[in-house]
């Protein structure tokens, strides 16, 4: 297999199914969720959420610090998801224990160079959650589509998801200037048609970065905007239009700093279609304005 090419992986199509936040104050984000997203909020333990609308998932946690603990990718069916985890297996990945209550019992998790999990495994697809009363977002559509982590151990994680996991390599950023011009510190990664489902970028601490809703088109941005505006929500970074996606955007900051994304238009691509390359991350984050710069040399350069 060729580096960052692994046509073979069993890993496609998998889409990312949910991802869990941990919070200081668990009930008061699941609270935010639940009206700011439209999302019908159940109790699933002590302490931790489900919040759940037609194609969007989060579960949220208590812990001591706001977290992004794990990640959790959905497989089509148990025959995939075991042969995924005889490919894993192959490479020496040790395979631990699901974290999540919404995959089977045979669903499984790998740790990553920034110790985070990612977790895989199969799950009904959840009856329409209903709608908070007077709620419009539970309306409005918006796919949980991608997450994005920020990474000190960019190398290591690119690798690691690439390589190892059989991620397959759409769009890379570069350095354009400084003594460390041309080498990569963006890497988007997908695992189905869209283009991208994982996102790694160079950052002085790894950290959770934002994840994102893809919607149908212009005119679901423009609702999203209006009901964010009227809970008084400002949004923080666009409208704008991404150049590694080509996607429309804007993005909102949840009570723990947390970053949304409201998507449209997110390119698609074949299975081992070649991404781009982009020189500096000025227009790979946006074609129309300002960039959000993760990696401090780079926005110092």
């Amino acid at each position: 297999m060729t580096t960052h090419r692994l046509e073979a992986s069993p890993l496609w199509p998998a889409r990312l199914d949910h991802i869990r936040y941990d919070s200081p104050d668990a009930a008061r984000l699941a609270d935010f969720y639940g009206r700011t997203m439209g999302m019908a909020v159940s109790t699933l333990g002590p302490a931790e959420f489900l919040l759940e609308a037609p194609s969007r998932t989060i579960v949220v946690g208590q812990a001591g610090a706001a977290a992004h603990p794990y990640s959790a990718f959905a497989l089509a069916d148990g025959r995939q998801l075991e042969t995924y985890r005889a490919f894993l297996k192959e490479r020496g990945v040790t395979l631990l224990p699901s974290p999540t209550p919404l995959f089977g019992s045979d669903a499984f998790a790998v740790r990553d160079p920034d110790d985070r999990l990612a977790v895989f495994g199969t799950r009904t697809p959840p009856a329409a959650a209903a709608a908070t009363p007077g709620n419009v977002a539970g309306d409005l559509p918006g796919m949980l589509q991608h997450v994005v982590v920020a990474s000190s151990r960019f190398a290591a994680m690119l690798a690691f998801y690439t390589d190892t996991l059989g991620f397959m390599l759409s769009d890379t950023v570069h350095k354009d200037s400084g003594p460390e011009a041309g080498q990569v510190n963006v890497c988007f990664l997908r695992s189905d048609e869209m283009h991208h489902s994982f996102a790694v970028f160079q950052a002085p601490q790894s950290r959770a970065d934002h994840h994102a809703y893809e919607t149908t088109g212009w005119n679901d941005l423009k609702l999203w905007a209006d009901h964010f505006g009227t809970l008084e929500i400002p949004i923080w970074w666009g409208p704008g239009r991404h150049g590694a996606g080509n996607n429309l955007f804007f993005m909102i900051k949840d009570p723990d700093g947390n970053n949304i994304e409201i998507s449209a238009e997110l390119e698609t691509m074949a299975k081992g279609q070649p991404g781009k390359k982009w020189m500096g991350a000025r227009r790979a984050t946006n074609l129309w304005g300002e960039p959000w710069i993760r990696d401090t040399a780079a926005a110092s350069s």
